[in-house]
């Protein structure tokens, strides 16, 4: 698995409302969560990261990519950043089935592997093979979950940003989803984010934790150790 090294220092907005964050750069780990209650700042991260909000000042580096850079005129698209988002509301297409919305996310036909390699791959890590011809409002809740999960890795991105993946999921469903999550992450091999106000979650999922309150880090460090 490649190593995740994301750096930012960006503003979004002016005043006292104003969102200022400041990641440090971290160094070789492979899995990294935001950690902290609602209105920290968790979803702006990852929004900003993911080009779908634009900061007003500051830079954006992954690696050694810089997605964003005010003083320079750098503003990477989206799709140019090869991230795979799975947002708090899964943003599954209705008019779609399943796998219709898998393959939305899919490389051009050509690629290699091919498209129709990486949905049987995921479709096997996910075990959604038996969903791909349902409609998505006939889904459970975490069916649609692992639905919206095997469409970011359709991506081959470069990096995997998960939005509270658990949070509206009842107790029983997210004993069963996590080790989906867990498989993602050790076989598939894309670094992730991984955003929780959930400490066992972050525990489970994370070599390293950043702790934000109001959009600023107060904490750093293994999640064992600073949760």
């Amino acid at each position: 698995m490649s190593a995740i090294v994301i750096e930012a220092t960006v503003q979004l907005g002016a005043g006292a409302k104003a969102f200022r964050l400041e990641l440090p750069r971290v160094g070789t780990v492979r899995t990294l969560a935001l950690y902290g209650p609602s209105g920290a700042g968790k979803t702006t991260t990852l929004e900003l990261v993911a080009g779908l909000l634009r900061p007003d000042t500051g830079t954006i580096v992954i690696g050694e990519r810089v997605l964003f850079d005010h003083e320079s005129g750098v503003n990477l698209a989206p799709h140019a950043r090869r991230i795979g988002y799975v947002p708090q509301d899964l943003a599954l297409f209705p008019h779609l089935n399943v796998r219709r919305n898998v393959l939305y996310g899919a490389r051009p036909a050509g690629a290699n592997p091919s498209p129709a390699d990486d949905l049987e791959r995921a479709s096997r890590l996910l075990e959604i093979d038996a969903l791909l011809d349902r409609e998505v409002g006939d889904l459970s809740g975490g069916e649609r979950q692992r639905v919206a999960l095997a469409r970011a890795l359709m991506t081959a991105p470069d990096l995997l940003l998960l939005d509270e993946p658990l949070a509206s999921l009842d107790r029983g469903t997210r004993s069963r989803i996590m080790p989906y999550l867990q498989a993602v992450r050790e076989e598939i091999g894309t670094p992730l984010v991984y955003v929780s106000h959930a400490a066992d979650e972050v525990r489970r999922m994370a070599e390293w934790v950043f702790v934000l309150s109001h959009g600023r880090v107060v904490a750093a460090g293994p999640p064992n150790d600073v949760l």
